[in-house]
């Protein structure tokens, strides 16, 4: 598990791999990720979009920004924490994705970034 702490969200990781198949003739690898966002501030915030730049070994960068994840804008209290899984697809075997949330903290008004920290995707078969 990869984590990191920005302005007291903290940044969960983890990675699996889900298989191999083929898609407009190309060998595809599919990866996925679990990630939690942990509320350590004693204020209520809320993540209203993100940013993502994926890395795949054999590609150019590709970078993706959205509203929300998986369609959702969560409101994150104190102590409490948001949980969601996601994937990605590669064109090889080894990859790593690193991005950060745009959140609002509902006190102050502040919209801040909280930094997801990179983490990797690798094939277990594949020799790193």
């Amino acid at each position: 598990m990869i984590t990191q702490v920005t302005k007291g969200i903290k940044i969960s990781v983890n990675t699996t791999f889900e298989g191999t198949f083929f898609k407009n003739y190309k060998m595809h690898y599919a990866f996925g990720y679990t990630i939690t966002i942990e509320n350590q501030s004693k204020d209520s915030v809320q993540l209203t979009s993100r940013h993502w730049r994926i890395y795949d070994s054999l590609n150019e960068v590709e970078t993706l920004d959205g509203e929300g994840i998986i369609g959702k804008k969560p409101v994150i209290k104190p102590g409490e924490s948001h949980t969601y899984n996601s994937g990605c697809l590669l064109t090889s075997t080894i990859g790593a994705m690193r991005g950060h949330y745009n959140m609002v903290n509902f006190s102050s008004t502040e919209k801040f970034r909280v930094y997801i920290p990179t983490f990797k995707f690798s094939a277990p078969f594949a020799l790193n």
